[in-house]
Order: C-alpha cells, then structure tokens, then sequence
C-alpha cells in the first residue's frame, strides 16, 4: 500500500457517504420496510459498483487498496462532488502533488507578495489564510471588520478557532451555523492531505472537546475547498453588511491563500465598507499609528 494512503480514514468517508444516501437515490427499489443500518448496505455499494461484497468491505475496513478505476466508480456510485472525489483520491494516496511525497515547510510564513497586497488595499477587508485556516496576514479592514488579531496570542490566530470559541465572532456571522460548518469542511478536507499534522490534529482535538457541533459535523465527513461565496455580517460600526468573499490561491505557496471580502458597488452593503474605511482611517489619524 503506497505510504501517502491513510486507509483508516478512507473506510470512515466511504461508510459516511454511503450512509448519507438511500435506496431511492441511487435508482434501489425500496421495499419501505425500516433498516437496520443507516443508508445504502455495503452489499448494494458493491453491486452498484461490480465489485464483491468482500472487497468493498474490506476497503471500508482499511484492509484492502483501491485501485484508480474502483475509486473512479464508487465516486460515481456514492454521487461525490468534485472536492469528495479530490479528497476519496487522496485518502486512497492516488492523488498528485503533495501526498507523493512533496515535503511541506513546518513553519509557514506569509509570502511577500501577499503581504504587500494586503498594504495596497485599503478600503477592502483582506487577510491570508495558511494552512488548517491558521490566519498568517490581515490588513487594517480585515482587523476593524473581524476582530483586532494582533491582540489574540498568535495559536489563536486560526479563523476555525475563533469562529468556535469566540462569541464576537458568532454574534457577527448572521447564519453562523453554515460558516462553523464551512470549517470544519475545509479542516476536514485540508486534513485528507496531512492527517498526521500534528497542529491539525490538536486544533481537531480541542474543538472536538469545547464544541459538541464541532465534534458532530467532524464525524459526517463532509468536504469543501476555499472557493468563496457570499455570507451576511451584523457590524457593529458598519451595520449589516452582504458580502462576496473570494479566495484566491497564492503560486509560490498554494497552501497560502489571499481572501478578500466586498460589496456590490451602490449598495448599502458597500457604502457600510466605506464607512468601516473611514473609521479605520480616523483611527490611526488619532493614534498616529499605521493601520497594519
């Protein structure tokens, strides 16, 4: 079995999505009567994809490596999306890049770059997310519309952690419970790649310890990547702001990402923005300090 394949971890997703699935929604007759098991069994998993009852078990088991033509079928069969049929490959060690042995730096710094776009934009909330969604950067707007990071010790600088463990930020996110959600997808989907990290693994640990909705999303398995969205925040300066948010990956560190949050230009969305703008402004006009 190649060293990148972390087995255990792939029987857990395969038993997770198949559980999440019905008779009816893979075209199964279902007969009505209650089963005893939660889902499809692994016996219609393995019709549905040709194989034996005994090999689907034993990929679920961790005793059995997958080949690429099986994977492709069970994505087809447990109707995976494009980031579960990324993540399925990579549990399985199938997948190119880092798993195949591509080393990552232990300690991650902001790239350069990065940084000085943060310092140019000045009337758009920006920070940099690292790996595990450890927060790396931030610009003066991201501070004044999230919270001041440079006060938090700098192991509580993860978005993840603060999304959980700080009520500012819960009380800020007007649909809180789909942005908690969305990290423990993308951890979820960022520990398929190095399940072994062992910040990962504590931050994973603790959250599962403080927050029973962390812990329970944990154990359904579901995955997502940094792609953006939109989402809905209760300011208390600005006011109630609809923002876009866009992540755009760094090249020289794709485990770097640059996420940027605006408004529809006309809006009450984007004049609130402003307002933020001119509030940081004051600020550091007061205390003579720079924004950071």
């Amino acid at each position: 079995m190649s060293s990148a394949a972390h087995p255990v971890e792939l029987g857990a997703f395969l038993k997770a999505r198949r559980a999440g699935l019905g008779p009816r929604d893979v075209g199964l007759p279902d007969s009505g009567v209650k089963r005893r098991v939660k889902g499809l069994r692994r016996e219609e998993v393995a019709l549905l994809a040709s194989i034996s009852t005994d090999y689907y078990t034993r990929l679920e088991q961790g005793r059995r490596q997958a080949s690429t033509p099986v994977l492709e079928t069970l994505a087809r069969v447990l109707r995976l999306d494009e980031e579960e049929r990324d993540y399925l490959f990579e549990l399985a060690g199938k997948a190119a890049g880092r798993l195949s042995g591509t080393p990552r730096k232990s300690v991650q710094k902001v790239e350069p770059q990065l940084r000085r776009v943060l310092e140019e934009l000045t009337t758009t909330p920006a920070l940099v997310l690292g790996r595990r969604m450890d927060i790396l950067a931030w610009n003066a707007m991201a501070a004044a519309l999230l919270t001041d990071f440079s006060r938090l010790p700098e192991k509580d600088r993860n978005y993840a952690w603060l999304v959980f463990t700080d009520p500012a930020m819960k009380a800020l996110h007007a649909d809180w419970e789909y942005t908690a959600r969305s990290c423990v997808e993308i951890l979820r989907r960022e520990a398929g790649r190095a399940p072994r990290d062992p910040r990962m693994v504590r931050l994973v640990g603790e959250l599962s310890l403080r927050d029973d909705d962390f812990r329970r999303w944990w154990g359904h398995h579901r995955v997502t990547g940094h792609r953006g969205g939109s989402k809905v925040l209760r300011h208390p300066v600005a006011g109630e702001l609809a923002l876009d948010w866009d992540a755009l990956t760094c090249a020289n560190d794709p485990d770097q990402q640059l996420v940027v949050w605006t408004a529809e230009p006309g809006t009450p969305s984007h004049d609130g923005l402003r307002i933020l703008a001119s509030w940081v402004a004051g600020a550091a006009a007061e205390t003579g300090v720079k924004p950071r």
